[in-house]
């Protein structure tokens, strides 16, 4: 068995995990997973001792991991694409789910119907290209970053600044 253990609890897709599988000549297989904000990694190595894979079929498959390299590349962007536009909307539905009074009801009707929206066209285009889910993500983005910027606003208006803080000498009152 193979476990990577550890792993702190986070919430959906802020967890990164590298997983690399390495195929050599002989037929050995090594696969790692890595932690990327612990550090903490395991791997495993598989070696071919029962004859499990001929020569022949270790170089073809060599050759494959090669030439489907580019295409691999491109599947993990999209998915890395992918994964920040679901996570930032799952963010931000909480965010608005956390706030009590904070936020009008408009507002959170708002980010609701927009991420539920999302959600629906992330389970209805699962093989969208990067630049699409980008294009969605910046129009998710414009509509709920300025309703987050109101909720900051708002918790942060409560808290009086050193400015009006009536601690300390003002500028008039110095020498």
């Amino acid at each position: 068995t193979f476990e990577l253990n550890g792993i702190p609890p986070a919430p959906r897709g802020v967890p990164q995990i590298d997983v690399e599988f390495d195929i050599d000549a002989n037929g050995i297989l090594n696969v790692s997973a890595k932690d990327k904000s612990t550090g903490k990694s395991n791997k495993i190595t598989i070696t071919n001792d029962k004859g499990r894979l001929s020569k022949a079929d270790i170089e073809r498959m060599v050759n494959e991991a090669e030439k489907y390299k580019e295409e691999d590349d491109k599947q993990r962007q999209r998915i890395a694409a992918r994964n920040q536009l679901e996570s930032y909307v799952f963010t931000v539905k909480q965010a608005a789910e956390d706030t009590g009074d904070k936020l009008q009801s408009e507002d959170k009707e708002t980010i609701s119907r927009v991420c539920s929206e999302t959600v629906s066209w992330l389970d209805n285009n699962a093989l969208a290209e990067v630049d699409e889910y980008e294009f969605k993500l910046k129009g998710v983005q414009k509509v709920c970053s300025p309703i987050m910027a109101k909720l900051h606003q708002n918790g942060s208006t409560g808290n009086p600044g050193p400015a009006s803080s009536s601690q300390g000498p003002t500028v008039e009152e110095m020498d």
